[in-house]
């Protein structure tokens, strides 16, 4: 749901203006729109002082006419005066500048970032304050027990950076854990229950934020959490439908049933959901940094709920555990500054990959068929390589500069025919992962020009299903985004590779894809959450905000999505028209359309030379809320 307030910054900052630049503001806003958004200008805003007078007076009053012009212009000008006087007069008073824009998946949420701005927080503690209530309020798809991204711009130094807090495969990870008794993937193991669940790294990106920074101690910041889930709210019916579609697994664990369930069954509409665990382990955190999490008592509930259970963490794995600054993936493309997410995210990587091959085609000069044509060939290469040669950098070799290189670009370029599907058997053979599709992602500006774009997950609904008895929050099931048996298919058919193999400690390959789009006019903070389709809907996002569309426009368009396997393009209603869909198979493409949608983007944008900023949340999810103030 959009629920945004734009504001417009003063128009005239200077009272000393002269009454010409005056009318000019008047008549600008009495200007026509055109299709499209631009501004047609009226007579109004033409002063005829400023074209000339031309005075013709009979033979006789020649000498005059110096005198009788003098008169004339003075007379004009105090017209125009008086009539800008009134006209400025019937003008509603001017707006001051935006402070902040907030673009979360919960109006909750989004509220909780706009209290710790209001506590004096700047755009870091307002996503601590954020990330912390979407962990009460949208547990399915987020919380303290799961991960995250977060991509950070600070404005003061212009510092980019993404704090990675991926999570983690527990020091006794054994890949027959997850093989049935015939030897073969157990779907089971890896997505439900504690052997699924990584080590959780958004507490310690939390604290991390708010050390390096923020402006708040996490007392502050933590506080609309720690309230939400002491007292309680009312989940939406999206909430209500993901905990029946997970109704069977969380009933296996007595902790998970007793927070989720009523009295063994899907909670009605209107029931008031309370977490006291959780708010007293937000409290710890908020007291003792991530030491409140990683050690002490609540360490130790988790190891001993995780291991009574079948799992394999120790309190060593929590202790070890850290968040890693890494640089960003940066590019430029068609005169604006992008910067996202680099591994183990595989989506900054395929998004510059996509967007460097498109920067060879001028896309405006298309027809609509042939700019999709284009553009599914460009998301095909993509990723096709992202499957073969990406996993977690701290432990495997990518050729991340080759694969962001322009001159790459252009030899996959060169292998796209103008007219024709390249079939995806054409390409070197490789099988993408699977991965989760239930994360959340938010955006976040603040009036110093700091940026946040993060995206979090515990990557199917609800995670594992699994809590530990006196945590009061569900864990992750990432370990399905490993390569968990490497050579065999998992339940899908699909295959993953060494690259992503799981290992002690390391961090599985991930679609999430925030991402900042930096211009001179105009910048903008996005990203969705949506498994394998992130970065599609990230680059159809970028395309939509260069071509000059707001984030309420380009995170409600129609999306289409190709991802080399299967090949082909799969498409919501209203992505095509049925003349668009008739060209594009006639190019041999296949095409897909369906009733599902998907995604759940947040967004927010400014325009440098108004501080117009935009804040929006996709239609797509009605729990959602951007609001600038």
């Amino acid at each position: 749901m959009v629920n945004r307030e734009s504001q417009t910054p003063q128009a005239a900052p200077a009272r000393a203006m002269g009454a010409s630049a005056r009318i000019s503001v008047v008549a600008a806003e009495a200007g026509t729109r055109r299709p499209g958004g631009n501004w047609a200008r009226s007579n109004a805003d033409v002063i005829p002082a400023q074209a000339g007078i031309h005075l013709h007076l009979p033979g006789p009053h020649r000498r005059d006419e110096s005198r009788a012009r003098r008169i004339v212009r003075l007379a004009f000008a105090a017209a125009i005066f008086i009539s800008a006087g009134f006209a400025l007069a019937a003008e509603p008073p001017a707006q001051p500048h935006p402070r902040t824009a907030i673009a979360s998946a919960h109006k909750l949420a989004t509220a909780a970032g706009f209290e710790a701005i209001d506590a004096g927080g700047n755009a870091f503690d307002a996503a601590v304050a954020v990330a912390a209530a979407l962990s009460v309020v949208e547990p399915q798809s987020s919380g303290i027990g799961g991960g995250g991204f977060f991509l950070l711009r600070r404005a003061a130094d212009g510092k980019e950076v993404m704090v990675d807090a991926r999570e983690t495969a527990p020091a006794a990870v054994d890949a027959k854990d997850y093989l049935d008794a015939n030897g073969q993937p157990s779907r089971d193991h890896a997505i439900n229950g504690p052997l699924s669940a990584g080590i959780p790294g958004e507490p310690a990106a939390l604290a991390w934020l708010a050390k390096h920074y923020g402006r708040l101690p996490l007392s502050k910041s933590l506080a609309p959490a720690i309230r939400l889930a002491r007292d309680g709210f009312q989940p939406d019916a999206r909430m209500l439908a993901r905990i029946g579609s997970r109704k069977e697994v969380i009933a296996r664990y007595p902790a998970s049933a007793a927070l989720y369930l009523v009295d063994g069954e899907v909670p009605k509409q209107g029931w008031t959901f309370r977490s006291p665990d959780l708010a007293r382990v937000l409290q710890r955190i908020a007291d003792e940094g991530s030491d409140g999490f990683y050690r002490g008592e609540t360490a130790k509930a988790l190891v001993d709920g995780v291991r009574k259970a079948g799992g394999r963490w120790s309190l060593q794995d929590l202790a070890a555990y850290e968040v890693k600054e890494r640089a960003p993936i940066a590019f430029d493309y068609r005169g604006y500054h992008i910067v996202t997410a680099p591994p183990p995210s595989s989506g900054g990587i395929a998004l510059a990959e996509m967007l460097n091959i498109l920067s060879g085609y001028d896309l405006a000069k298309l027809d609509p068929a042939h700019r999709v044509h284009l553009t599914v060939e460009a998301m095909r290469r993509a990723y096709r390589d992202r499957a073969e040669y990406l996993g977690d950098p701290d432990y495997v070799q990518m050729p991340v500069a080759e694969l962001t290189s322009p001159l790459y670009a252009a030899g996959l370029r060169a292998s796209i025919h103008p007219d024709k599907a390249t079939p995806s058997a054409m390409l070197p053979p490789y099988m993408p992962p699977t991965e989760g599709t239930h994360t959340t992602h938010f955006s976040i500006m603040d009036a110093d020009g700091n940026m946040v774009a993060a995206t979090q997950t515990v990557n199917l609904p609800f995670g594992s299903a699994f809590v530990a008895p006196g945590t009061g929050f569900v864990l992750n099931d990432e370990m399905d985004d490993f390569a968990l048996v490497a050579g065999k298919p998992n339940a899908y058919g699909l295959v993953g590779g060494a690259a992503n193999a799981p290992e002690p400690g390391h961090r599985p390959l991930s679609s999430m894809t925030p991402t900042l789009v930096i211009g001179k006019e105009r910048s903008a903070v996005l990203g969705t959450p949506g498994g394998s389709r992130i970065i599609t809907m990230v680059l159809e996002g970028v395309l939509g905000f260069i071509n000059g569309e707001t984030p309420e426009q380009f995170v409600a368009n129609p999306r289409f999505h190709h991802q080399y396997l299967p090949d082909v393009i799969s498409a919501e209603q209203g992505a095509f028209t049925p003349d668009e869909v008739q060209k594009l198979e006639a190019m041999g493409h296949t095409v897909s359309e369906s009733e599902r949608r998907w995604g759940f983007m947040n967004a927010v944008s400014i325009d440098h030379a108004s501080g117009r900023m935009h804040a929006a949340s996709d239609p797509r999810g009605t729990s959602g809320s951007g609001v600038v103030k």
